[in-house]
């Protein structure tokens, strides 16, 4: 079939990739098998290097499977059922997640920086019965395990893993303390120990999740400031990461730096694609721009999938030239702009297009990409196999003409089902328009002549750190627990590095609102957020605007905080 753009046919068909289809016939199983496979037929390759240590294929199957095997005989996880995965990227957290699938069961991610009060919500809202976490997660956890002083009757049973337990091969690198922390908690009737666990080698009932069953459920926030959980099924998964094997012609040779987080979309859907193309994933677990330049040079890395932030960093390294990273040939990423001076950095220095892309939790990675051969610098792209973007005003929900500035709605086989026990929100998420259900992404963008898509403007209240969505209701939420403050408005502030930062308006209770009080409010945010979210801006106020109805009106307060930043720049 010819791609030339035709009345019928959109507008990017012109720039489509020559040897990529517009549509994907898809594997008709679970995300599971394709490590089943993988390690069938490649079983002494490696899956896995953390720092100098290997996984193979062959290895991971085999540990995901004894846990699978734990989690069903021993915890009496069964079909369906919800499992919290809070591990940094590692080769637990691979296998770990697998391990879940393996059981039948849902994977619940979790952001490795939450702390018990945010981590809370996740375990009620979920109704999880069992958590896999890392022993430096531990003192967040164990306060909700049930039996203990702030218990939730849920959450009985965890698997408890120390990264040192990964480090089977000397190395020259250095590894930071916590992953060479041996493990230090003790095993209780609760409480397992992750290599007692491998040992044990359980084996697992056949697996019977199929394409249509729940996979994984990814939390977002919004307005309300509580985190809703995104149901993805075997098939909304597998599209979005078939598209990535195919877009990025993943193989068996492609070996991947795995330093963007797992837990999020990106990271994750970046290691589905590479255990179903059987290629090796250089897992680092947290960014480190010494480990990561090392790492592409001592491995010879090919793809990366990473957030800009991380490449103005490793360009910040004034020692970048000491190290060989021309085995690169692929780099991805979204979560924010790449700033076009640091694109036209990777371009003259390794002759790399970087192909920026845009997705949400409720896509589970990207629904829009930049084709390889043709991209545009700070564009999300154009829509992805089998997927169909318009804009629409959001008020009255009209189709825009191209150029015009509106809402981006998304239709394809990578939405998400819905939110987990929130109808009311499920239903708010989806229109139908033209005969089609379109999720509504609350992102304001527009159409150029080419049929790309470019981002003009939010209009879902959201910061963006360094590529982390930090939603300002919910750390207004959090705040509001702090007995100093009376009352909070969090907005965006600019910040050079991170692009955004986040900003607290506050008065303060009983007018104590010199530099020891915010000192106090932010040491107090410490203990009881993650540490993306943390205010590192304070700035008391006598009063917040409020609308007649009484609403703090944080618009009007953005919106000075912008100007103020376009003035400074402006000077």
């Amino acid at each position: 079939m010819s791609i030339a753009a035709s009345h019928h046919e959109p507008l990017h068909y012109a720039h489509w990739p020559h040897d990529v289809p517009h549509h994907l016939d898809l594997p008709a199983t679970s995300l599971w098998y394709n490590l089943e496979v993988t390690a069938k037929r490649f079983p002494d390759r490696a899956a896995v290097i953390f720092y100098d240590s290997v996984l193979t294929y062959g290895e991971l199957r085999r540990q995901a499977e004894a846990i699978a095997g734990w989690l069903q005989q021993e915890c009496g996880v069964t079909r369906g059922d919800r499992v919290l995965l809070d591990f940094q990227n590692s080769p637990q957290f691979i296998a770990g997640y697998y391990a879940i699938l393996r059981a039948d069961a849902f994977v619940v991610p979790v952001n490795p920086m939450l702390k018990t009060d945010e981590l809370r919500h996740y375990v009620n809202d979920s109704g999880a019965q069992v958590v896999l976490c890392a022993q430096d997660n531990w003192p967040q956890l164990s306060p909700l395990m049930n039996g203990q002083p702030e218990g939730i009757a849920t959450l009985g049973r965890a698997l408890v893993g120390a990264y040192a337990d990964a480090l089977t091969n000397e190395t020259d690198l250095s590894i930071p303390e916590f992953a060479r922390a041996p493990m230090a908690i003790e095993p209780t009737a609760q409480v397992a120990h992750w290599t007692d666990v491998v040992a044990a080698g359980r084996v697992p009932a056949p697996a019977q999740a199929g394409p249509d069953d729940w996979c994984v459920m990814p939390y977002t926030s919004g307005t309300t400031g509580k985190p809703k959980g995104c149901i993805h099924t075997h098939r909304s998964v597998m599209h979005v990461m078939y598209f990535g094997v195919i877009w990025g012609k993943a193989s068996t040779d492609t070996i991947s730096l795995g330093v963007v987080p797992m837990f999020h979309v990106t990271g994750m859907q970046a290691m589905n694609s590479l255990i179903f193309a059987g290629g090796t994933n250089v897992v680092l677990p947290r960014w480190d721009r010494r480990l990561a330049a090392e790492a592409i040079a001592r491995n010879r890395v090919t793809n990366w999938t990473c957030i800009p932030t991380m490449v103005i960093d490793l360009f910040a390294n004034p020692d970048i030239d000491q190290y060989d990273l021309s085995s690169l040939t692929y780099m991805s990423g979204g979560g924010a702009a790449m700033p076009e001076a640091i694109a036209q950095k990777v371009k003259d220095l390794w002759n790399l297009d970087f192909i920026e892309g845009y997705g949400l939790s409720e896509t589970i990675a990207a629904s829009h990409s930049n084709p390889p051969l043709r991209t545009k610098k700070q564009c999300l792209g154009i829509p992805i196999c089998d997927t169909d973007s318009r804009i629409i005003d959001p008020d009255t929900l009209v189709e825009q003409p191209q150029g015009a500035t509106g809402e981006i709605i998304t239709n394809g086989p990578g939405v998400f089902q819905g939110y987990w026990n929130d109808p009311g929100k499920t239903a708010a998420a989806f229109i139908q328009h033209d005969g089609k259900t379109f999720f509504r992404t609350g992102d304001l963008g527009r159409i150029d002549e080419d049929g790309y898509f470019f981002m003009v403007d939010r209009l879902k209240r959201m910061i963006n750190a360094a590529g982390f969505k930090v939603w300002p209701a919910e750390v207004e939420a959090m705040l509001y627990k702090n007995p100093l403050i009376q009352e909070a408005c969090v907005i965006g502030a600019f910040d050079a590095y991170r692009g955004e930062t986040v900003k607290a308006l506050i008065v303060a209770r009983g007018g104590a609102n010199g530099p020891e009080t915010a000192e106090a409010i932010v040491a107090w945010a410490r203990e009881h957020m993650a540490a993306y979210k943390i205010p590192r801006v304070i700035e008391f106020v006598d009063a917040l605007p409020k609308s007649g109805t009484g609403k703090v009106m944080w618009r009007a307060l953005q919106e000075a905080e912008n100007a103020k930043t376009a003035q400074k720049n402006a000077a």
